[in-house]
């Protein structure tokens, strides 16, 4: 169990991390989030004892992370934003020079490392040689290695394709299964897939901290409905829409000869009825209408930015 309390930490006169404190129990899988400069790497570097709270405690299964570094750093594996491997050693080779560091067995440990990063194929190439979403799997398996209670991830996806990502965030999932994990993304969707809470942090404090189902039941209420319109001019929709009772509010815009339109319906409110029915009496010609609640990433706007969800 991770448990933060009252946590600061200065650079000079900068505050990068301001009194937050919150508790991570065995088998969670935590988000993370914030802008940029929000004081995420901060909090995890202080988590893994790279950096020291100026202020406030952190422990690991009881342990301060200051008075007894190397007992927690054994219990916890960090994968930074850039992992920092040797370009130039052969996969296997980097691999067993970093089991003989963590003082592990390399001829059982690397190969089962091998086979649940997905590193079986590339284990004779150099590590400069390889694609970013392997080097991403090296440090893994780096961060993997002496089997830690604890995995922290600092966007581990940050700069994969599409194929890559998708195979990094099913390897994360399955990891966790037996691993308490902490990452660090600005990806949205991959927070939804893969985290059962999420800790939100703004100008270096926390400013939600919730189940990630509960937390957009509790921010994201309003629900928008989305249409296609065609045979009208976007003015005319717009004020038309705006009209209709239950209607916060209307947006429309020009798209390849119809008028896109986002309605924000008041709370409580369900307008698709009476959209249709507009539609259908200005014999406008209708192709595409969908309702949709408020996402994560609404709810992030709004918390780190001071704006309201609608």
């Amino acid at each position: 169990m991770i448990e933060v309390e009252h946590v600061s930490r200065t650079f000079g006169t900068f505050r990068a991390v301001d009194d937050i404190s919150f508790s991570i129990q065995t088998g969670e899988i935590v988000g993370l989030l914030g802008p940029n400069g929000a004081g995420k790497t901060t909090t995890m570097r202080m988590i893994t004892g790279f950096l020291n709270p100026s202020a406030g405690k952190i422990s690991v299964d009881g342990l301060d992370v200051t008075e007894h570094s190397v007992e927690t750093k054994r219990k916890i594996g960090y994968m930074p934003e850039s992992a920092p491997l040797y370009a130039d050693m052969i996969v296997s080779d980097y691999l067993e020079y970093v089991a003989q560091m963590d003082d592990v067995d390399a001829a059982e440990r690397v190969p089962h490392l091998a086979e649940i990063c997905g590193l079986k194929e590339v284990m004779h190439k150099n590590i400069g040689d390889l694609s970013r979403g392997n080097k991403q799997r090296v440090g893994l398996a780096h961060a993997l290695m002496a089997d830690p209670e604890i995995l922290i991830l600092d966007e581990p996806t940050s700069g994969l394709d599409p194929n890559q990502v998708s195979e990094v965030r099913s390897l994360i999932k399955k990891i966790g299964e037996t691993r308490t994990v902490i990452i660090s993304t600005h990806i949205l969707s991959e927070v939804e897939m893969l985290c059962n809470r999420v800790i939100i942090i703004s100008a270096g404090k926390k400013v939600a901290d919730s189940p990630t189902e509960a937390l957009r039941s509790q921010y994201a209420t309003g629900e928008s409905v989305s249409l296609l319109v065609g045979n009208c001019d976007a003015e005319s929709l717009r004020t038309a829409l705006k009209s209709l009772a239950g209607v916060a509010d209307a947006t429309t815009e020009d798209c390849d000869g119809k008028v896109q339109a986002v309605v924000s319906m008041e709370p409580g409110e369900d307008v698709r009825p009476d959209v249709a029915r507009l539609v259908l009496t200005h014999n406008w010609d209708l192709y595409n209408m969908e309702c949709r609640k408020n996402s994560l990433e609404d709810v992030f706007r709004a918390l780190t930015t001071g704006g309201e969800t609608k």
